[in-house]
């Protein structure tokens, strides 16, 4: 034996032991995955030992994989079967023709048997649809050679009938196959529709074809058939019924008496539908509902003139709408019934949006102004784009929403009512006066209902004992959507409220922009809704009561400015005139509580003080006598903390502007009236609590005038200020040394001390100025060697001048 084979051998044993080593650990993992597969397989499923030698994992089933195959075996058979037809047809004589035809259809069609009795289910499917495919191939050969000259929809309609009978049959001899009768369904779609346009019919008879194939669908969907054949009907029927209404709809614009047969022909579809499709009853009725509102209407509104076109729409869906109320629950079904509701509602709604222009035109128009105030030129009038039937459209929805009941219902007769009256002015052209009164009287309706007896406490019934009712509410897709709405938690009486309030509100403000064409009418206007707001205010509750009483505020304000600007007089003195209101307003809220009242009162206080200040005088006055009105207020003790210092501010602020005015300019004389206020209230301060800082208490007062005179006393060269400051500044430091207060004495004493520093810096210059140049550096020198020396002793000293100063309040 060579033990010392050659490299090229031995190179070869190495690289074989290598693969068998490989195979083995293949073939060793290979058994160790069935063992895991026998160990925690299910029980009752047997698990197969692997082949030997390397097995890979399934990634996909046996079945799964025959399909595939299948699948593209019977799409290879139909491209081959398609390419022979079209490519190499022409090349075989009549009787290979024939003889090939048969041949392959029959055995196509045939071999399913077979398949089926020999258990092959999917083989028998594929084949099943290669035979199919097959007899549409053979019916285009036969026109090819038999019937070259015959129309193509003609022969396309008559082929498809008999494609769809043979198929209908050929899947009932063979019930094991899923594919004949659903591909029969689909071929039985086009024989009427394409039969009606070969004989040269219009849309209103294609679409009549393709509603009479729609019926004969629905009619599949009654029988028991299987549910592929079912669904495909379903899907087929709802194609050439939507195809059906989409023409019956534009033939109801063109030619009404054309299109409304055909509507009605749609919607007895949808109705029977609706009957044998229960999951969809409530959407077929409701296109059964719009489609019979078209037909009914389309005529009706060819014979009206054009403006009544969309009134009739609406006045149609109403009453559609109508059979959903619970009178007709013994009668029509109740999928019906709401199916009809909705679509009834749906029309109207798209009236009321129709109608909503002339709304935001009578609302927002007198906005739009070109003259200026009391100009006596009003705007100019809309142009009329929408008829005076938007009115009666809003009038019709109204009377629909109240007598629909519910407060959903009552909310909507609310909105559409008030909508109604502000769209009157536009919709009819009413005159000026006329249209302010309007105005006004939706201005009243919407405030009262804001106010009505009972107010939203009394909306809501105390629940009987038992169960609660359940609301009537038709099944279906419609019914969830319902019950979601009936179930909500709906409080009427503030819905209708807060309704009225915001309608009430703005229909006030279209009013009074309107009413300041004219000096007379903007009066009038605002003394009525001053009456109506304050009304509401005394009347009403909450939120809705708050929001009249800021606009009774407002209206007044408005009567005091338009009585200022009647009167000639200035921005100065209408602003002394119209602190009459936040004056009133104080005087009110001691008797009526509003805070809405109150904050609008100030806030016409910060205009007229705001319109005083071209005229310093008057500017004085006016915060002198808001001044008076927020210390009137401090007498509240809810408003005491806040109104006080409002009044403090507006005082001293007076006391200010006035000094200006006469021309003086030394400082105390603006400080002293902040300083001692300050030190009063400090002073009441500490005696209530002896804890309190004195920085607290008596720091703001104290620095008020320090700080402003020390400012004063460098860029004064008399010595009065520094002998009146500097005395005054040892008084306070001397009372703080007494009562051990720490912010009187370091206040005092920084004064002093910068005073003394002011008052003999002049001398320290002179005096440096007649020394050697090299006598204050040495001086400094010395000090530091002084100060360096004691240092510690120093140090002591601060430290307790520090404590003796923090022990002090």
């Amino acid at each position: 034996m060579d033990m010392n084979p050659p490299p090229v051998e031995e190179l070869r044993r190495v690289d074989a032991e290598l693969a068998r080593l490989d195979a083995r650990r293949a073939e060793l993992l290979a058994r160790r995955a069935w063992l895991l597969g026998v160990l925690y397989a299910p029980a009752g499923r047997a698990a197969a030992p692997p082949f030997p030698g390397v097995a890979a994992p399934a990634e996909t089933s046996p079945r799964g994989a025959q399909n595939v195959l299948l699948t593209l075996g019977g799409a290879l058979l139909a491209v081959a079967a398609l390419a022979f037809t079209l490519v190499s047809w022409g090349s075989m004589g009549i009787a290979g023709r024939s003889a090939v035809l048969l041949a392959v259809t029959s055995a196509a069609l045939a071999a399913p048997a077979v398949l089926l009795r020999r258990g092959l289910g999917s083989t028998a499917e594929a084949v099943g649809a290669l035979g199919l495919v097959l007899t549409v191939l053979d019916a285009y050969a036969l026109r090819r050679v038999a019937l070259p000259g015959t129309d193509g929809l003609g022969y396309t309609a008559a082929a498809a009938a008999v494609l769809a009978g043979v198929w209908g049959g050929y899947g009932g001899l063979l019930r094991g196959l899923r594919l004949p009768l659903p591909a029969a369904v689909v071929a039985a779609q086009l024989p009427l529709p394409l039969g009606a346009l070969a004989a040269g019919g219009g849309p209103a008879v294609v679409a009549w074809a393709a509603v009479l194939t729609a019926a004969a669908d629905v009619l599949v969907l009654g029988r028991p058939p299987r549910s592929e054949v079912r669904a495909t009907a379903g899907v087929s029927a709802g194609v050439l019924a939507a195809w059906a209404l989409l023409t019956g709809a534009g033939l109801s614009l063109t030619d009404p008496w054309t299109g409304a047969p055909l509507l009605l022909g749609c919607a007895a579809l949808c109705l029977y539908a609706a009957g044998a499709a229960r999951p969809a009853a409530s959407t077929l009725a409701t296109v059964a509902g719009l489609a019979l509102v078209a037909a009914v209407a389309g005529p009706a509104r060819a014979a009206l003139p054009a403006e009544w076109a969309v009134p009739v729409y609406v006045v149609c869906g109403l009453a559609l709408a109508a059979l959903w109320r619970p009178v007709h629950a013994g009668r029509i079904p109740e999928a019906v019934r709401g199916g009809f509701g909705l679509a009834g509602g749906v029309v109207a709604g798209l009236g009321v949006l129709w109608a909503l222009p002339p709304v935001l035109a009578g609302l927002l128009g007198p906005a739009d102004r070109s003259a200026g105030l009391w100009s006596g030129t009003h705007a100019a009038p809309v142009p009329a784009d929408y008829p005076a039937t938007a009115a009666l459209v809003l009038l019709l929805g109204a009377v629909a929403a109240a007598a629909a009941g519910g407060p959903w219902g009552r909310w909507g007769a609310v909105v559409l009512g008030w909508s109604l009256l502000m769209a009157l002015p536009v919709a009819l052209e009413l005159p000026y006066a006329a249209g302010i009164a309007v105005r006004l009287v939706a201005t009243a309706a919407a405030l009262g209902l804001a106010v009505r007896p009972g107010g939203p406490a009394h909306d809501r019934p105390e629940p009987a004992p038992g169960p609660a009712p359940v609301p009537e509410r038709p099944e279906g897709a419609w019914g969830a959507s319902w019950t979601a709405v009936t179930a909500a938690p709906v409080a009427p009486g503030a819905l209708l409220a807060w309704t009225g309030s915001a309608a009430g509100t703005a229909s006030a403000v279209s009013a009074l922009l309107l009413a300041l064409d004219v000096r007379a009418a903007t009066f009038g206007v605002l003394g009525v809704l001053l009456a109506l707001f304050t009304a509401v205010a005394v009347l009403g509750g909450g939120a809705v009561r708050e929001t009249a009483a800021g606009a009774a505020v407002l209206a007044a304000a408005g009567l005091v400015g338009a009585g200022a600007a009647t009167a000639g007089l200035s921005g100065a003195a209408a602003g002394l005139a119209l602190l009459i209101v936040p004056a009133a307003t104080a005087a009110l809220a001691v008797r009526v509580r509003s805070v809405a009242a109150e904050v609008t009162g100030a806030t016409v206080g910060a205009l007229a003080l705001a319109l005083t200040v071209p005229r310093p005088a008057a500017l004085a006055l006016a915060l002198a006598l808001g001044g008076v009105i927020a210390a009137a207020t401090a007498l509240r003790a809810e408003r005491r903390r806040a109104a006080s210092w409002t009044a403090g501010a507006l005082f001293l602020a007076a006391a200010w502007v006035r000094l200006a005015v006469w021309g003086v300019t030394v400082p105390e004389a603006y400080t002293l009236p902040v300083t001692v206020p300050a030190l009063v209230v400090g002073l009441l301060r500490r005696r209530r609590d002896p804890a309190a800082s004195s920085w607290a208490a008596y720091g703001p007062g104290l620095a008020a005038t320090l700080v402003p005179s020390l400012a004063a006393v460098w860029s004064d060269p008399h010595w009065t200020r520094p002998l009146l400051l500097g005395t005054g500044a040892l008084a306070v430091t001397l009372l703080g040394a007494r009562f051990r207060l720490q912010a009187p004495l370091v206040l005092g004493g920084a004064a002093l001390v910068l005073v003394a520093a002011h008052e003999l810096a002049p001398y320290v210059v002179q005096l440096v100025g007649a020394l050697p140049r090299w006598l204050p550096p040495a001086a400094a020198g010395l000090l530091l060697l002084a100060v360096g020396a004691t240092y510690e002793r120093r140090l002591r000293e601060a430290r307790a001048l520090r404590g003796r100063l923090a022990r002090m309040r």
